[in-house]
């Protein structure tokens, strides 16, 4: 029998169980029938962090700002980030003006921030915009 893995809908947040040998076959959510796997990042807000931050696929989290310049910069490298990584990461952006108690929560002091979590559990955490070999570094210094 093979290893399954718990992951959150994007868009419904609804959880899934897939095979880990069925992750590059576009899973669909039991429940809304979405994509459960996407190539681009999805957005984040506090009604769907704690369902998001469960399950067995990392989840990247970029802290930003409509007004801020590096976070607008920075979009196109982390929209390139899911494109690569889509079945080994998932990626969502979390806008921390329209989400300040979250922001809060999440201890965000500055923009734009990278959360990485596992399991529901902050594993590492990085600040301000940085180019796409970089950002790659440091996902798999950190197990991604």
């Amino acid at each position: 029998m093979s290893d399954s893995l718990i992951i959150p809908c994007p868009n419904c947040n609804g959880l899934n169980r897939v095979p880990a040998e069925r992750l590059g076959d576009a899973p669909r959510c039991g429940r809304c029938q979405s994509a459960v796997i996407v190539d681009r990042p999805f957005e984040l807000n506090e009604a769907s962090f704690a369902a998001q931050a469960k399950g067995d696929l990392p989840l990247l989290v970029d802290v930003w700002a409509e007004w801020c310049g590096p976070c607008k910069g920075f979009a196109p490298v982390f929209e390139q980030a899911a494109a690569r990584l889509s079945g080994k990461v998932r990626l969502a952006k979390l806008d921390s003006d329209a989400n300040p108690n979250l922001s809060t929560r999440l201890g965000i002091r500055s923009i734009p921030s990278l959360i990485l979590l596992r399991n529901g559990q902050e594993v590492a955490r990085q600040s301000g915009a940085v180019p796409l070999p970089q950002l790659l570094d440091w996902l798999a210094r950190n197990g991604v």
